[in-house]
């Protein structure tokens, strides 16, 4: 064949994945990240089923949802996921809702791990808790109570304040403590408790307070530990 008959197909594809290429919404900055495990290796705390769903649909709708806002707020597209949450107050509410949707979730999936595999609070971690709660079960116990007293759906948390104690605190729907809104204490988590009953109610039904006791034994530690590490390191001048 003649080489420039060659090139001609050639050029074609080259063409084609141009224009796909174009065709890609730029604007799509969030993405949904996936399992740090299988959708069973959490169970029999919490079903397959249950995770399949919570990641797929209801994590995966609040990125879909974040990006088309992208449009209609090009600011969105210039910030990470972690410096939105603080300039949330900035944006609508639909903002609001799916940014917090998707670092609520993010965090969610991160701070779990198979029974067995989380490790240990640290001696770091440790000291703070004793010297906040007077031990981790008594820091358990608060953190249960602030989880099932959260009337509808909404989260608890485990947080360092900007002072470094820690503390126990919930928000409501997908809001959180790096938010910057009136009536959320502010403060980085280290550890979040999805209790919306999408997270549950498959398994437990209206059993919410078996759900929060069953979860202590998926905490990855391990993970818990390098966000304590993270938010007690001195930043630089």
């Amino acid at each position: 064949m003649h080489p420039r008959l060659l090139k001609r197909p050639l050029l074609a594809c080259l063409l084609a994945l141009l224009l796909l290429g174009s065709a890609a919404p730029a604007w799509a900055a969030f993405s949904l990240p996936p399992l740090p495990y299988a959708a069973e290796a959490l169970e029999p705390v919490i079903d397959g089923t249950t995770m399949t769903i919570h990641h797929d649909r209801h994590h995966g709708a609040y990125v879909s949802n974040l990006n088309a806002q992208i449009k209609a707020n090009p600011a969105l597209a210039g910030l990470s996921l972690e410096a939105l949450q603080s300039r949330i107050a900035a944006f609508p509410e639909a903002v609001r809702n799916n940014g917090g949707g998707h670092w609520n979730h993010s965090q969610f999936w991160a701070v779990m791990a198979p029974e067995g595999e989380g490790g240990a609070p640290s001696a770091e971690l440790m000291a703070a808790i004793s010297a906040g709660f007077g031990s981790l079960e008594e820091m358990q116990a608060q953190f249960n109570q602030a989880a099932a007293a959260r009337f509808g759906s909404g989260w608890a948390w485990l947080i360092r304040r900007p002072g470094g104690e820690l503390a126990i605190t919930s928000t409501a729907n997908q809001d959180n403590p790096l938010m910057d809104l009136p009536g959320i204490e502010r403060g980085t988590p280290l550890l979040g408790l999805d209790v919306w009953e999408h997270a549950y109610y498959l398994q437990y039904q209206n059993r919410r307070p078996d759900y929060i006791k069953a979860w202590w034994s998926l905490v990855n530690w391990n993970e818990v530990n390098r966000r304590y590490g993270e938010a007690a390191a001195p930043t630089a001048a």
